[in-house]
Parts: structure tokens; C-alpha cells; sequence
């Protein structure tokens, strides 16, 4: 039995993500004019063209059967009038397509081919293919139970990564066809290429997320062993900052190193680490905050690093943001926050395993730089992959490798970003050692910090 998406060739890759774009912009265009067409048909007023009131109720007719018509618009109904947004749940929770959720699914489909390329085991291993097909046949709840059938057979850790680089997609192609009809903004934002302001799994608002991650953030100096100090790199390159990251941990500690660059001046690199524990009510680096984050510009932990620096870097000094995981969200969010600018010059952001493709610099001066392993999950969980048709943001480098881990966490690991930079990937070492030379100098002075949700 073949798989629910057909496997391609490289040179159909570029063909497929040009389609892939074509698809999502026709599915947009399809779903502005169903929303259209639902407003006039349902709503109080008329068709401005209409000659009498016959005339008027025989439009109304016509609109509304293009609207619930497979010929037409399929089961597009919906908007902000009471009856169309009625007849919209309706179709969700009795599975019915609309036109526009068809072009947007054949989208997220011909994504998944061209990410086969590259990740062959995404249609080659025969669970991945069943889980595929019972989503393309609206079977979710065989969906899910096909993919606990590969949690179990191949453990977790496999699975997630096996899935990543299609992860997002596929996300938003169930999203887009079950029978939940709060996920179905988030699976429209990803097959067009927008921000999440919901997630694709409930469909929570981004802002309940921001309730929940409340907190003005505090920072404390920390006083770290002579163990930990005598361990944490001093050469000024990428690898060394990712292993300073790894050796502080997640437990809520924040390392700047303070350097005298080769031409005299003094900046500071802001070392962030990723989520440690799932629930921490005492610090911002916790699966809430990380959540927020995705979608929030300031958070407790953007608040507790600026109270943080405040204390030791002079205003108008020159700093690097290098970050893991959530602290790479983090440093992103410090970046793209015009106060944050107005304290300090922010050069470089180096954001490491993190989903940031979605955000900006506030100073288009600022260089970023992402660097991915494609079999890592949560870089895409803001709904663009490493292998997406879409293109990073203008001013974004992007630097995307698979290494032979295959296996989540791990693969996500500060230490193993760190591998990867040194052995796997020294074009990308490369470059943002480049990038960084600036900041290559004497270390002056090593200040850590305890961060505090309050």
C-alpha cells in the first residue's frame, strides 16, 4: 500500500516549494472570497447589485449554495455573522472540506514530499506512512494511535525525531481536518507562512499563555563554585559559548562574560540558557515561559536578564546574545524590543535549537544568525522547519545540518549543538566565529546571575 504522500526526487524540490507557495496564497484568496461571499449572503445587507427584493433573495440562494456546494466553495461558510459561524462549526465537527482547507492540506502535503528528500525516513518507514494516510483519510484517532504504536515500537526519542523536519506540517494538515474546531487558526498560520497566536494541538490562545507566565522577573548575582568558573570556556568562539551554556545548565543561572575585544573596547556576551524543569514556580525558564515566548516579545525572563544587565553593563555598550533553546527565543525577544535597543547596542543574536523565525530585530543592524540540526523538534514548533519552502527572514543566516543522532532530546542537547558546530558543521563555526571576532579578546570579567520569575 503506498503512502499517503507520494515520495519525489531532488531536482522536484524547488518545483514543489514554488507550488507549495502558489497552493498557500490560492488558499488564502479562496478563503477571503468564501468569507466574502458569507458576509453578503448571510448578513443584513444585500448585494449592492441587486434589483428588488426577488432578485435579492435569489443572490442570497446562489451565494449560499456556492458556499455549501463541493463544485464551489465546498463547506465555506464563516465569519463574524452568528449563522455563518454556526454553519462553519458544523462543518468542522461532521468533517466537512472546505475548497480553501483543500488547497492549503495539498500545500502541506507537497512540503512533506520535498522535506523527503532529505529525510527519506519521513515516507520510508512504514508507521510514519500509516500515520500519514490515516490523517489524509480523516481517521485521526487511527492517527494517534498509529503514532503511540511508534512511540512504542521505536521509543520517543526516535519518533520525535524522525518527524521533526515534517513536524509542523503535519501539525497543521491534522489541525486543518479534525474535529476540533479551535486548532484551525493555528493550522492556517502555518500553511500560509504566518505567526502562531495559537498552538495546533487545543488551539490555546497565545495570550492565556501569556496570563499564565506572569512575573515582573528578578536577578540575583550568583556566587558559582571554582569548579564551574574554572570550566567555562574562555577562547571566544561559538563552540565555547554553546558549553558554557551546557555547564551552567537550566536551573535558572544567566553567564555574561565581560571582554576586551582586539581593538581595545569592552562588550559583553549574554550566554541564555534553554527550559529546564516542565513546572517552576520560582523561575521563567519552565514550559510555560518557554510556550509564551514563542509568541510574546516580553516575558519573566526577557524582564529578569534586562534587570540582570542593568546591574553591570553601562548603557550604549556594544552586546552579543548567544542562546539555547528558550534563551534563544529570549535573546530574539531582547532584540526585538526597541527599550532593550535603547540600552544597549545589540550586534549579534546567535540562536541555537530555538523557534525564532517568526520574530525581528527592533535594530536592523543586528545580525542573526540560526543554526539547527534538522532532526531537533522544537526549532520548528513555531511553525517553520529547517527544510520549509519558505525562506528565513531578510537579515536572518540560517546554517541547518542532520547529524546520525536521530534520537530527541539528545539531539537538542547544548552539548550536542556544541559537537555538531565543532565536527559536523565547520563551515557554520566558521562563520559565526567570524561574526562574533569583535567580541574574541581577554575575558575581563565572569558575572552570573540567579533569575527569579518574581
Amino acid at each position: 500500500m503506498s503512502p499517503a504522500v507520494p515520495s519525489v526526487t531532488e531536482p522536484d524540490v524547488a518545483s514543489l516549494h514554488a507550488v507549495c507557495a502558489e497552493l498557500a496564497e490560492a488558499a488564502d484568496a479562496v478563503r477571503e472570497a468564501a468569507r466574502y461571499a458569507s458576509r453578503v449572503a448571510l448578513g443584513p445587507r444585500p448585494p449592492a447589485a441587486a434589483a428588488g427584493p426577488r432578485r435579492r433573495r435569489g443572490d442570497r440562494r446562489e451565494l449560499v449554495s456556492a458556499l455549501t456546494d463541493p463544485r464551489g466553495f465546498g463547506w465555506a461558510p464563516h465569519g463574524r455573522h452568528p449563522l455563518a459561524g454556526a454553519l462553519w462549526l458544523a462543518g468542522v465537527l461532521t468533517s466537512r472540506e472546505s475548497l480553501a482547507v483543500s488547497l492549503a492540506v495539498e500545500g502541506l502535503k507537497a512540503r512533506i514530499r520535498a522535506a523527503s528528500v532529505r529525510h527519506p525516513e519521513l515516507l520510508e518507514n512504514p508507521t510514519t506512512s500509516r500515520v500519514l494516510r490515516a490523517i489524509d483519510e480523516d481517521r485521526q484517532a487511527e492517527a494517534v494511535r498509529v503514532f503511540k504504536t511508534l512511540l512504542t515500537e521505536k521509543g520517543a526519542e526516535y519518533a520525535l525525531a524522525l518527524l521533526a523536519p515534517s513536524f509542523a506540517d503535519i501539525m497543521a494538515w491534522n489541525a486543518l481536518t479534525d474535529e476540533n474546531p479551535f486548532n484551525d487558526n493555528a493550522g492556517w498560520q502555518i500553511a500560509t507562512g504566518r505567526p502562531l497566536t495559537s498552538d495546533y494541538f487545543l488551539g490555546i490562545s497565545s495570550a492565556l499563555w501569556s496570563v499564565l507566565d506572569r512575573g515582573a522577573g528578578r536577578a540575583e548575582p550568583h556566587t558559582a563554585s571554582a569548579e564551574l568558573l574554572e570550566g567555562l570556556d574562555t577562547s571566544g568562539t561559538i563552540v565555547g559559548y554553546v558549553r558554557n551554556i551546557g555547564r551552567i545548565g537550566t536551573g535558572g543561572l544567566l553567564l555574561v562574560q565581560q571582554v576586551a575585544g582586539p581593538d581595545g573596547v569592552g562588550r559583553y556576551v549574554v550566554q541564555l540558557a534553554g527550559m529546564g524543569a516542565a513546572f517552576n514556580a520560582q523561575g521563567p525558564q519552565d514550559l510555560v515561559g518557554a510556550i509564551d515566548a514563542v509568541a510574546s516579545r516580553e516575558t519573566p525572563y526577557t524582564r529578569a536578564v534586562v534587570k540582570a544587565l542593568r546591574r553591570l553593563v553601562p548603557s550604549g555598550t556594544e552586546v552579543a546574545l548567544v542562546g539555547h533553546s528558550q534563551g534563544g527565543i529570549t535573546a530574539m525577544n531582547l532584540a526585538s524590543s526597541r527599550d532593550f535597543n535603547a540600552l544597549y547596542t545589540v550586534t549579534h543574536v546567535i540562536a541555537i535549537g530555538s523557534p525564532v523565525d517568526h520574530k525581528r530585530a527592533a535594530d536592523p543592524r543586528t545580525r542573526v544568525v540560526s543554526l539547527v540540526n534538522e532532526h531537533d523538534i522544537v526549532p520548528s514548533l513555531e511553525g517553520r522547519s529547517a527544510v520549509s519552502p519558505y525562506a528565513p527572514p531578510a537579515g536572518f543566516t540560517e546554517f541547518t545540518w542532520a547529524d546520525d543522532t536521530h534520537a530527541f532530546p539528545l539531539c537538542h542537547a547544548a552539548e550536542r549543538y556544541a559537537h555538531n558546530l565543532e565536527h559536523d558543521v565547520p563551515h557554520a563555526r566558521a562563520h559565526v566565529d567570524s561574526e562574533l571576532a569583535p567580541f574574541r579578546g581577554r575575558v575581563t570579567g565572569t558575572h552570573l546571575f540567579t533569575l527569579h520569575d518574581r
